[in-house]
């Protein structure tokens, strides 16, 4: 009896000591900085040089900013609503696309049922502990990341790469073409956010629906 005893609260206490060192993010800003690596030798400029990418959160509403040289592209999505919209601000031009939940659904139809493995290797990156992990895409292409289990994000929705995630991805990696693009966690705040955040502007901007944007996409519009 007094054997069980020690192991309850040997068990109580260590699922003390593990929340106590988990911290969840309901609610704060996220900032990666984006470095890009290219097999063409020829190639003397990063055209992403500089660029970084910046997540607000606040409840069930996620913004996700990434701006380069190139121009800004903002993703902003209420999952409690099922409702969103992205703004692509490019050589002047002023774009915005509306999303509903199918659409958000299909955006990210790349990265359904993703599983990510685990491994041994462990690494500390931005002053955190890392996990490794890896994911094969339906398109063979793979996404490797350094997570943190010392961090959990509330809204699963803000980016469906990471949903099955169990931490906060620190750093990660993928290839597109010839070019692979590097993700590295530059800071994080708790800080409060306004909701004013998470607005859509009121004008500015050509709207134009997701599915719209795709059918002038196949046409080369």
């Amino acid at each position: 009896m007094a054997i069980i005893k020690i192991v309850g609260f040997l068990s109580m206490t260590m699922a003390n000591v593990f929340s106590y060192a988990q911290k969840t993010m309901s609610e704060g800003t996220i900032i990666y900085n984006i470095s890009t690596q290219s097999d063409n030798k020829s190639s003397l400029t990063d055209p992403m040089s500089g660029a970084s990418t910046t997540v607000y959160l606040k409840g069930s509403l996620s913004r996700t900013d990434m701006a380069s040289p190139l121009g800004k592209e903002t993703t902003i999505y209420d999952e409690k609503n099922a409702s969103g919209v992205i703004l692509k601000e490019y050589s002047g031009q002023k774009l915005m696309i509306t999303l509903t939940k199918e659409n958000w659904i299909n955006r990210n139809k790349k990265f359904e049922g993703i599983v990510f493995e685990t491994s041994a290797e462990t690494k500390t990156i931005a002053g955190y502990s890392c996990s490794k992990a890896t994911a094969k895409l339906k398109d063979g292409s793979v996404i490797t990341v350094y997570y943190t289990s010392s961090v959990s994000i509330n809204n699963k929705e803000y980016n469906l790469v990471f949903k099955n995630l169990p931490g906060l991805p620190v750093q990660y990696e993928f290839e597109m073409g010839k070019m692979k693009f590097t993700y590295l966690l530059a800071s994080i705040n708790y800080s409060p956010l306004p909701a004013s955040k998470f607005d859509t502007p009121k004008s500015g901007f050509r709207v134009i629906s997701y599915d719209e944007n795709q059918k002038d996409r196949k046409e080369g519009l």
